[in-house]
């Protein structure tokens, strides 16, 4: 319900409960498989794969469907997540060949770095230091390094085989980026132009070695938030290699007639999407939740399911 016509319909009562159930034009969205984006990605052989958006449109699901049809076409691929609230292993429901499923916890990984700066740095010092070292590990900033330093790794991994990373929702996932460009910034004072130096930054920049994929819902805010998430990556260098757009109605090409209504309303949207990426996926609504192998490999086949 977006604009003042549509708000104001909520209160006239000339609308009939039944008016959606009359005939409505015929709506042809051409269908974008997400198994052909599978296919750019194993082209490569190895790299990063950033699923990102806002909260609740399917980041999760998204990358694991990626990353077992990676993993069921002989890949080794580690699967991980940065969000707190993900749940790899209900959406996986299982192991799956291949596939190494991780989370970045941030809660270990600051325990985990200050056990690692108290036992090397502080490892020399007396009580006193020690004392003023810990205090100091305490701060917020020491919270980012942490959890940068794990998100660092995993970076590093995709040197040698697919990473396919579920990020936290946008907000969450730009103060990583944050950290991650003034890490950048910070070696580039340091080292200036006498040595060669790639930070994490770069290869996220690296159009080739990560593949970031913008994933929304075809819907007014879904969009528009991921448009200002494009934006705000580009201004990082980072430009999105594919958009998502999930649980699609109209991808799903309905035949009644209050679903066909529905999907006439994303029709503005998906083209709005169209015109913004080079690569588009569209993923149909479907009658059950894809949780499993079985149903996650669905997802990467060219067959569409009708409702």
């Amino acid at each position: 319900m977006v604009g003042i016509p549509a708000l104001e319909s909520l209160f006239a009562p000339s609308l009939h409960a039944d008016a959606a159930e009359g005939p409505s034009s015929a709506l042809d969205i051409e269908d974008a498989p997400l198994a052909a984006l599978v296919d750019g990605i194993e082209s490569d052989g190895h790299g990063l794969v950033m699923c990102m958006g806002k909260g609740g449109v399917g980041k999760t699901t998204v990358a694991a469907a990626i990353a077992v049809a990676l993993a069921r076409r002989g890949h080794a691929v580690h699967l991980t997540t940065t969000d707190p609230a993900a749940h790899l292993s209900e959406t996986l429901h299982g192991s799956v060949a291949g596939l190494t499923v991780s989370r970045i916890d941030p809660a270990a990984a600051i325990q985990e770095y200050r056990a690692h700066v108290m036992d090397t740095k502080g490892r020399s010092m007396d009580d006193e230091g020690r004392a003023a070292l810990a205090e100091d590990l305490m701060s917020p900033c020491t919270d980012e390094v942490a959890v940068f330093r794990q998100f660092s790794r995993v970076v590093q991994e995709s040197r040698r085989h697919f990473v396919v990373m579920d990020t936290a929702p946008t907000g969450h996932t730009l103060l990583l980026l944050d950290a991650t460009g003034s890490y950048h910034r910070e070696i580039s004072r340091q080292v200036g132009n006498s040595l060669g130096f790639v930070t994490p930054l770069m290869r996220l920049q690296d159009p080739v070695g990560t593949k970031v994929i913008l994933v929304t819902l075809a819907e007014t805010t879904p969009v528009l938030e991921a448009e200002e998430l494009k934006a705000d990556l580009e201004r990082a260098g980072i430009h999105p290699w594919a958009w998502v757009i999930n649980n699609s109605i109209a991808a799903a090409h309905p035949r009644s007639p209050f679903l066909r209504a529905r999907a006439a309303h994303e029709a503005d949207q998906i083209t709005k999407v169209r015109a913004m990426a080079e690569r588009v996926a569209l993923i149909p609504l479907l009658p059950e939740e894809p949780i499993g192998e079985a149903k996650l490999t669905a997802l990467t086949a060219f067959t569409t399911q009708r409702v």
